[in-house]
């Protein structure tokens, strides 16, 4: 079965730039160019990515976002003007799990697109991926208990609430658990791409770890930030 794609834009160029290319890579590709009409879709059929564009006319791509996370982990990547740097970082916080930012290369759209796809193990775009994750085994790191296989997270045996990307940072520094990791190697073996200056991505999903398994996230000390290099979680 191919991967189905939802694409929300209303921009027509944009849009069939990325219908091209897409279906080029084997996907399937729905497209909608309203959010009201996205919603409806959404919820009557099954879809493997969301690709969502910020500025849509009625409904904007940051609700959209909040109403779809409230039912669905579906990956979703925003489509962000070049100095929204708000945009970008209010859709991390809804729970979108990476943003281009417009205009974009067809190399980085597929490359984004890859990596989103990660999870999903049914589509012949994943073949090239790095997949150093070993997702068959749970991991217990102090009070941390990870379970791949349900995608859940413990803290002193209480479910914490991680979206699918956190889920899968969290569980790449249990991993390395006492080890420095840096920035770029997270951004590698968790997102599947290189670093690139994409700065805000990691820090969002770090800062909602945080609050999730630090007693004063503003002071943490279980996940701490070696300055200059990365992140190392503590035992």
């Amino acid at each position: 079965m191919s991967v189905k794609v939802l694409l929300v834009e209303d921009e027509k160029s944009i849009a069939d730039g990325i219908i091209y290319n897409l279906k080029n890579e084997g996907l399937k590709v729905t497209h909608v160019d309203d959010g009201k009409i996205a919603l409806d879709i959404f919820n009557e059929e099954h879809f493997d990515l969301l690709i969502l564009d910020i500025m849509l006319p009625e409904v904007s791509g940051l609700e959209i976002c909040k109403a779809i996370r409230k039912s669905s982990n579906v990956p979703i990547i925003i489509l962000t003007a070049k100095d929204d740097e708000n945009d970008k970082i209010s859709g991390l916080e809804m729970g979108a799990d990476d943003y281009i930012t417009k205009p974009f290369s067809v190399k980085e759209l597929i490359s984004r697109v890859k990596a989103v796809l990660r999870r999903t193990k049914n589509s012949e775009l994943l073949h090239g991926v790095d997949e150093d994750l070993n997702f068959a085994k749970e991991i217990t790191i102090g009070n941390i208990a990870m379970n791949p296989l349900r995608y859940e997270a413990k803290i002193d045996n209480e479910i914490i609430e991680l979206r699918p990307r956190e889920f899968e940072l969290l569980y790449y520094l249990c991993e390395n658990a006492g080890n420095i990791v840096s920035r770029d190697k997270l951004f590698s073996k968790v997102w599947g791409y290189s670093f690139a200056g994409n700065s805000k991505t990691l820090d969002v999903h770090i800062q909602r770890i945080r609050e999730r398994i630090e007693v004063n996230p503003k002071s943490p000390k279980r996940l701490v930030t070696i300055r200059g290099v990365g992140y190392k979680l503590n035992d």
